[in-house]
Parts: C-alpha cells; sequence; structure tokens
C-alpha cells in the first residue's frame, strides 16, 4: 500500500470528525435559539413589563433644567516689551483655568451661599409617585392659586404652594436635620420636629423664637394643614456640593471664553444661584484689579487729617506771632531763602509719604525703598545748606521765617494731598477687571436636559429583553435533564419509544380527582367512565407512540424468561403509571390477555386511572388475607385486568420477597399473554430490584427535561448491582420545543389519521 493511500483514509476520517463537530455546534446554536423561541411568552411579557416600567420612570421623573451663562476673560495689563512672547513660549496652561478655578472658590461660591441662603432648604410635601408631576403641571390663573387636593389629601401640595425663609436658624445638633412647616389658619405657621412634635408657632412675617430654634417666614402661601419640609444644612458641605454641581470649562483653547452650567430641577433656582455666583465673581475681579489704588487711597485718607492738623495750627502761631510783633515783613532776601526752602521742604514731606507707602510693600533693602532714601538724603542736605543760610539772619527774621515756611509748606502738602485722593478715587472708580459677563443665566424651560425619556424607554426595555434572555439561558443551563433521546442512547441504554406529552391526559386526571372524591363519597361510578387515554382518546398522538412500543417489546421479549414486563423509573414523576395503564390498553386492544399489577404498595394510584379502589389489592393477596381471584378486577377495558395496590403495608419490601410474590409470578404467567408489573422508582426504594429479578423484561420510564444522563445511568447501575438486564427506556412527556424540533423523534409531531 502506498504511503497516500495510508494518508487519505485518515484524511477523510478527520474531515468527517470536523463535520461531526461542526453539525452538533449548530445543533448546540440551534437549541439555544430555539430555548428562546419556547420561552417567547415570558421573554415579551417580562419586556413588556420592563417597558411600562421605563414609561411610568420617564413620565413621572421629576426634570432637570440647566443654567448656562458665559464669561470672558481677557488679558491682564501688558508687562515689559519682548519678555511677554517669551512668557508665553513657557505658558503651560490657559489663563482661564485659573479663573475657573477662582469663579468655583469657597469664597465666591460661599458668599452666594450666605446672599441666597442656599443652606437653608425647603420644599412642599408631595403626594408619593404622582404628586410631583400634578405640581408641576398646575398652572395659576392668578397669584395665590392653589390646585384641589386629589384623594382628600390635603396635608400634600398638589400645586402653586409657595414658601420663602427668611431666618432659620438652629443649634449644632440640628444641621441637617429634617423639620415640617405646616400652614395653619389666618396666615399662622407650625413647626414640627420629624417625629411630629411641635417646636414653634407663629405668623408669616413676624420672628419666632424659643432660645434655641428661631424661625421667620417671609412668604407662605398654602392651604391650612399643608406641610412643607425644612433643613438647615452644614454650610460647609452645602458650598462643596454646589462648586460639585457647577460646570465651567474653556470654549477652546485660550479663547477666553467660559462657558458655565447648572443644573437642577427648579429653572428658577439654577438661574438665580448661576447669575448671583458670576456678579460675585466679575465684582472681586474688579475689586482685585483696584486694590492697589485703594491701598493708596486709604493710606493717604490716613495721613491728610494730620497733615490738615498741622497746617492749621502752623497758620495759628504764624498770625499770633504777627499779631505780638505788630506785622513783621520778611526782607526781600529772607523771601529768596524762604521760597527755596519751601520748594525743598514740599519735596521732602512728599518723598517721605512715598518712603512710608514703599514700606508697606517692600523691605527696607529692596531696591526701590533704598532709591527713595537716597533722593531723601540728597534733598536733605541742599535744605541743610540753607539752614547756614538762615542762621546769619536776625533773629526775627529767622523767627518769622520758619513760621511762614511752615504755613507755606503745609498748606503745599495738604493741597498735595487733595489732588492726590482725588486722583486715586477716580482712578479707583474707573478701574475694569479683565473678566466680563457675555452672556447672563438663562434656562430654557420648555427642554429640560433630564430625563431623556426615550432613551429610559429603550433602555428599560432592552434591560427587560436581556434579563429575560439571560433567566431563560442561566434556566436551561442549570437544567440538566434530558431531552434528546440520544444522550440516552450515548450511555448504552436503547430508547424503545418517546412518548409526547398529552394535553387531554391532563383533562382526564382532572376527571379522575372529581371521580375518586365521589367514590369516597359513596357515590355510584357510571360504568363507561374511564381515565385511560388509549380508551378516551384511541388517536392521541402519545398512543401511536406506545403502539410503536407494543412493537418493539414484541421483539425484546423473544428472548426473555418469561411474559412479565417490570416498569421502573429514576426518581416519583416520570409517569410510569400512565405508561403501564395505557400501554396495557394497547396490548389488550391487539387481542391479548393483559395484567396490570400496581407493585407501588406505597403511593401506588393505578385505581384511580381505571376509576377503582385501592381495597383488596396486592398487599393484602401477599399477606395472605385474599385470594387470587379476590384481589384480580376487571377493567372496562376487553381482555384487561388489574390487581391494584391495596392496603398500605408498613414493610412492603419484605412483602415482595417472600415465597408468595414467587407463586403469584408463577400463576399468573400461564394465564395472561403479558403481565406488566409498575413498580416504585429505583433510586428511591429497592422494591424494583425485587419485582426486576421475576421478570422477563426490565423498562426504565425517564421524563423529558426532569430525568438526568447520571440519574439515568445510576438507575441502571442499581439493577446492574442485582443482576437485572435493563432492556431499555421510555422516554416521556416529550413537550414540542422549538429547541428540540431538530430531533430524531420529531416524527411524533405529525398526526395521521382518517377524515370525518
Amino acid at each position: 500500500m502506498s504511503m497516500n493511500e495510508n494518508i487519505k483514509p485518515e484524511t477523510v476520517l478527520n474531515q468527517q470528525g470536523n463535520s461531526n463537530t461542526t453539525a452538533t455546534d449548530d445543533v448546540d446554536l440551534m437549541a439555544l435559539f430555539g430555548a428562546l423561541l419556547d420561552r417567547k411568552a415570558f421573554i415579551g411579557v417580562m419586556t413588556t413589563f420592563f417597558a411600562i416600567v421605563g414609561i411610568a420612570i420617564a413620565i413621572y421623573s421629576t426634570p432637570i433644567y440647566i443654567a448656562t451663562a458665559m464669561i470672558q476673560v481677557e488679558e491682564s495689563g501688558g508687562g515689559m516689551p519682548g519678555l511677554d512672547d517669551m512668557a508665553a513660549m513657557f505658558e503651560s496652561s490657559s489663563k482661564s483655568i485659573t479663573e475657573i478655578e477662582l469663579l468655583k472658590s469657597r469664597s465666591v461660591i460661599g458668599e452666594a451661599v450666605d446672599s441666597l441662603k442656599l443652606d437653608i432648604v425647603t420644599a412642599p410635601k408631595l403626594f408619593p409617585i404622582i404628586g410631583g408631576r400634578s405640581f408641576r403641571k398646575f398652572n395659576p390663573v392668578k397669584p395665590g392659586d392653589l390646585a384641589q387636593p386629589s384623594f382628600a389629601a390635603a396635608s400634600y401640595a398638589w400645586g402653586g404652594e409657595q414658601i420663602e425663609i427668611f431666618r432659620f436658624d438652629v443649634p449644632k445638633f440640628a444641621i441637617n436635620r429634617g423639620y415640617i412647616v405646616q400652614a395653619g389658619e389666618n396666615n399662622t405657621f407650625t413647626l414640627l420636629s420629624s417625629e411630629g412634635d411641635k417646636i414653634l408657632a407663629g405668623k408669616v412675617g413676624e420672628e419666632v423664637s424659643n432660645g434655641i430654634f428661631t424661625l421667620t417666614i417671609k412668604t407662605l402661601i398654602a392651604r391650612t394643614g399643608t406641610e412643607f419640609t425644612l433643613a438647615r444644612k452644614d454650610r460647609l458641605n452645602t458650598i462643596v456640593d454646589l462648586q460639585a454641581a457647577i460646570g465651567a470649562s474653556e470654549k477652546g483653547k485660550d479663547s477666553g471664553i467660559v462657558n458655565l452650567r447648572f443644573q437642577h430641577e427648579n429653572p428658577e433656582y439654577s438661574q438665580t444661584v448661576l447669575n448671583k455666583i458670576t456678579q460675585i465673581y466679575v465684582r472681586r475681579n474688579v475689586e482685585r484689579n483696584s486694590a492697589e489704588a485703594k491701598k493708596s487711597l486709604d493710606f493717604l485718607e490716613v495721613q491728610l487729617p494730620a497733615i490738615k492738623q498741622q497746617l492749621e495750627d502752623s497758620e495759628a502761631l504764624f498770625n499770633d506771632y504777627q499779631k505780638n510783633q505788630q506785622s513783621v515783613n520778611i526782607t526781600l532776601e529772607t523771601q529768596g531763602v524762604l521760597e527755596q526752602i519751601i520748594e525743598l521742604d514740599t519735596k521732602l514731606q512728599q518723598l517721605d509719604l512715598e518712603r512710608l507707602a514703599m514700606s508697606r510693600k517692600f523691605k527696607r533693602n529692596h531696591p526701590n525703598y533704598q532709591g527713595i532714601v537716597e533722593q531723601i538724603s540728597a534733598v536733605q542736605k541742599q535744605r541743610d545748606g540753607l539752614a547756614i543760610k538762615i542762621s546769619n539772619l536776625p533773629e526775627m527774621q529767622q523767627k518769622l521765617l520758619g513760621l511762614t515756611r511752615d504755613v507755606e509748606v503745609g498748606n503745599e502738602i495738604y493741597m498735595m494731598l487733595l489732588g492726590k485722593v482725588q486722583e486715586l478715587d477716580i482712578v479707583r472708580a474707573g478701574t475694569v477687571g479683565n473678566v466680563r459677563i457675555i452672556d447672563v443665566a438663562e434656562v430654557n424651560t420648555t427642554k429640560p436636559v433630564k430625563p431623556k425619556k426615550a432613551l429610559i424607554v429603550l433602555m428599560a426595555t432592552m434591560l427587560g429583553g436581556f434579563l429575560a434572555i439571560s433567566i431563560v439561558l442561566v434556566q436551561k443551563s442549570l437544567n440538566k435533564g434530558v431531552e434528546n433521546p440520544s444522550e440516552i442512547e450515548a450511555i448504552g441504554l436503547p430508547v424503545y419509544a418517546s412518548v409526547p406529552f398529552s394535553s387531554h391526559q391532563d383533562k382526564l386526571m382532572g376527571f379522575s380527582k372529581g371521580l375518586t372524591k365521589g367514590i369516597a363519597k359513596g357515590k355510584q361510578r357510571k360504568k363507561d367512565c374511564s381515565t385511560i387515554l388509549a380508551v378516551d382518546n384511541p388517536a392521541d398522538l402519545s398512543i401511536e407512540a406506545l403502539r410503536s412500543l407494543r412493537t418493539s417489546l414484541h421483539f425484546a421479549m423473544i428472548e426473555a424468561k418469561n411474559n412479565v414486563i417490570a416498569i421502573s423509573g429514576p426518581s416519583p414523576g416520570v409517569g410510569k403509571s400512565f405508561i403501564s395503564a395505557n400501554l396495557g390498553a394497547v396490548l389488550a386492544q391487539s387481542g391479548q390477555k393483559v395484567l396490570i399489577i400496581d407493585a407501588d404498595m406505597r403511593k401506588g394510584y393505578l385505581q384511580k386511572q381505571f376509576g377503582l379502589v385501592w381495597e383488596n389489592g396486592l398487599s393484602d393477596y401477599l399477606s395472605g388475607q385474599q385470594s387470587l381471584e379476590q384481589v384480580t378486577k376487571k377493567t372496562n377495558v376487553e381482555g384487561l385486568s388489574i390487581i391494584t395496590r391495596g392496603q398500605v403495608p408498613p414493610n412492603p419490601s419484605e412483602l415482595l420477597m417472600r415465597a408468595r410474590f414467587s407463586d403469584l409470578i408463577a400463576e399468573i404467567k400461564t394465564q395472561y399473554d403479558i403481565i406488566l408489573i409498575d413498580t416504585p422508582p429505583i433510586l428511591a426504594v429497592t422494591d424494583p430490584a425485587i419485582v426486576g429479578g421475576h421478570a422477563g423484561t426490565t423498562l426504565l420510564v425517564t421524563r423529558f427535561g426532569q430525568n438526568t444522563v447520571k440519574e439515568i445511568d445510576y438507575a441502571r447501575q442499581r439493577f446492574e448491582q442485582n443482576g437485572i438486564d435493563v432492556k431499555g427506556v421510555v422516554f416521556n412527556g416529550v413537550v414540542k420545543k422549538s429547541s428540540n424540533a431538530y430531533g430524531y423523534y420529531g416524527y411524533y409531531n405529525y398526526e395521521y389519521k382518517s377524515d370525518k
């Protein structure tokens, strides 16, 4: 054989394996999609529910409005030529960023909080859920109109209610606590604690205090009994919250245009707060730029009264001297010296004032301060030179010169200071800041920024759909129950039949419950009453599946040691009794003589299927109380007999292990063509293993979506441990689902019956 021949089969095998894997993956994906289709009603209901909740949230959510304003930050005064361009090269941030931080500083925000009393929070008490929408939608015709209360809830505000607090002082322990203001008759009010205790009572417009709490209400428009919530918030926390709520950003890089935003549910509130903050900020910017002129003006206003007093004192001394000396005049020579002295003294006084002003800004070793000191020294030397000339004058002339000098110098300095004060006052008044308001705060009340109603509804709907799909997929992943017979066959157990779920059987079982109650009350049962599906609806798909099982059993029992079939299951509720009763009816309808034995002496209820009672049954026969003829009952199906469970014994397993049960099997297997024994679940009790030892064929009934593969395999192992071979499985209760529509048992979903 060549190398190519060796490789070719392996390649084909690998290709086939890959194809199978792909097919399996496709089936899994289709199964998931089918699971969603199976639960489409649940997904639709949950998605619709979430959509309705989203619509309700969108309708009843409080709208949020945004106030916007715009300010411009201009460049400050110019610096040294050439250096500004060089400094700009090293700037890493815009000057607007600095102004934004100043605008949102605690100093500016705190002044706004104090001015508008933002730390006093009031709100009308609204009816839960729908009260907010009702309050917002009310439009008063004239000031003071109030909406009529709904549901007779007069303590709630329904529209038009207003309250304005002028003052609310509380002790430290009451900060951030909630209180209630209740409107009274004749413009009165009552302050209550959150527990309803009375604290204050008074009239609107008057200050009310009890020594601990102080409250002044400026405006109160409400019906008698209407309540408002009132709280005094911590000032610092109010400032911090407001800092976080105000948005400020520069429009473009280095544009100097700053956009301000503030969102709140009350449009007037947001507009008022933002306007106040911008006004305070602009005013402080102007004050900051005029601070230099103001400092100089304050200094001169302090010096001016002292200079004026000195001038008045000098004039008084001069006048007194002239009066005493009988109008002595200064000579022409002395007049020349006087003018020089006045000029130098005036200059000295001016330089000394400049030195004092400079000392407030610079240290004594600063070059500017030292320059002033040197100028004062130079002028002082010139004045000392003139002092020598004055010493040579007569004493009377020297005295008169000194007094005249004091008057003239004082007058010059006083007039100079008056001019300087007026000049600085004009400079201060004319100072313009580098920030100005472009757009004052305004709110578009027709378009709230929140909630986004369409987005809320869309997100709620998507959330509902996603949550529903997730629940379905999680449930499917957690449900390990077998839904495909191939999973059972994969562990080596043949599936003899897949019996579809019958809704008609549920109706019959409902009738059976009523029938059983009737029998228990002693009522006579009609002979034609039956809850056997094979009798009531022989064309049902489940019965067709059992006919297929009848054919399979015919071949499976060829090599069996006897004609006894034991029917069990891994767990309760798999439908063993349904399979036993209807399989017995199907076998009897084919002309065979069939006996059904209810060996579940604990909870057996085969008697209900045939409209019988449990008395005189298997347990009575095994205990020796009844004979075989006494416990064997005829049914309304020709050829079908039944032995019910009998009384519930304390030891069912021990009864089955007695020789009387073996004798029973030996006797009846010759009298009937087929014997069906309905046993309890193998994983619950050991009875099925005992019965299986006497049976030639053992069948295991499993339930669609209920029993897992491990559970089925473990049930088989329990039988094998007792030397019993399970011939096959009956897959019961198969539900037509999109997730399993591709299984090989899908042909049971077709009906083929004659036309009527």
